[in-house]
């Protein structure tokens, strides 16, 4: 009898078409790792053929990739037919929001903080407000040993010692200079190696008169086995170029958010039944008008959804925008 198994160091063939599928998209493995929030050495040897566990889990990941991204080869056949009554009953209610979208920003975000996590790097990350930046990171922040904190215009040296110790779970100290509560910091991420530090609106720990609370990062970085992502406003980027040399120079991974475009606003959109003139004034929320952010898209779609249940109706048109619109401060 014939021996029907896949060798390893042979890539199966649901590995062979999600390189195809990858390479059509042109996506990287890092960002599909992100996307599926498991490591990229996972996926990658997985695709190789050299995934020596259980790969069952990785592959229904794998199969449901393929098939929201138009390739169905591996869904079952009874999942197949079961889908065609469930699309022709969603058009029957009300559109319904995504949990979260996968746009060119927030992948980007995903793979930045991945890759520092991952090889222990520095990464900045740069978005105006509104831009899903914030978003992104917190998600992110939903995997092991991972830290996320959001600072303020108020936060003094010793307050942003404090409440890196408070995230990692280390026991406040009652007494000490902030080098010696530094010192107990780095101690611990050396002990327990693997985490990332997000510091969220980082810009606001840097002034005209000092940059010294980004000093105790950078201090943290140099002297401890940790990944650290900076994120803020575009005042960060240009502070770090003209006042943080030492801080800019160590900078391993950087991305700047874009915003959303066209074709991701119809991707997001895809499945609400949108008149042509709604959908318009909906993509200078989204992209075209002077503030327009993926935040006024989102609250504009809010009230949408409230004016269409008060209504009882299935399709967004001008009215009901221009209705929801009148809801909000503009």
């Amino acid at each position: 009898m014939a021996n029907t198994e896949v060798r390893e160091g042979t890539p199966s063939k649901l590995a062979l078409a999600v390189v195809k599928k990858l390479a059509e998209m042109k996506m990287h493995k890092t960002e599909l790792a992100a996307q599926l929030h498991v490591s990229r050495s996972m996926v990658s040897q997985y695709l190789a053929g050299k995934y020596k566990s259980n790969p069952a889990e990785l592959e229904e990941m794998l199969k449901d990739f393929l098939a929201a991204n138009g390739n169905s080869d591996f869904l079952e056949a009874d999942q197949r037919t079961e889908t065609i009554p469930a699309v022709a009953e969603q058009t029957k209610k009300l559109p319904k929001k995504a949990a979260y979208y996968e746009s060119r920003d927030y992948m980007g975000v995903m793979s930045v903080c991945q890759s520092c996590q991952e090889d222990m790097g520095l990464g900045i990350i740069i978005g105006q407000s509104g831009y899903g930046k914030s978003y992104a990171l917190q998600h992110y922040a939903k995997m092991p040993k991972v830290v996320y904190m959001e600072c303020d215009d108020t936060m003094s040296c010793r307050d942003l010692v404090e409440a890196i110790e408070g995230k990692l779970g280390i026991p406040r100290a009652t007494s000490g200079t902030n080098w010696k509560r530094i010192c107990r910091i780095r101690e611990f991420l050396n002990v327990n190696t693997g985490y990332l530090l997000i510091i969220d609106e980082a810009d606001k720990l840097i002034n005209k008169y000092t940059a010294s609370k980004m000093e105790i990062l950078r201090g943290i970085y140099d002297q401890a086995d940790v990944g650290i992502v900076i994120a803020g406003e575009p005042k960060l980027e240009v502070d770090l170029r003209n006042m943080l040399d030492r801080f800019a120079n160590r900078i391993d991974f950087f991305y700047k958010l874009g915003g959303l475009d066209k074709k991701e606003l119809d991707g997001y959109l895809a499945g609400w039944s949108i008149s042509e003139d709604a959908r318009r004034e909906l993509a200078s929320r989204a992209y075209s008008s002077r503030n327009g952010c993926f935040r006024l898209l989102d609250r504009t779609l809010n009230n949408v959804l409230r004016v269409m249940k008060s209504r009882g109706v299935t399709e967004v048109t001008i009215d009901i925008v221009n209705e929801a619109s009148g809801m909000m401060l503009l």
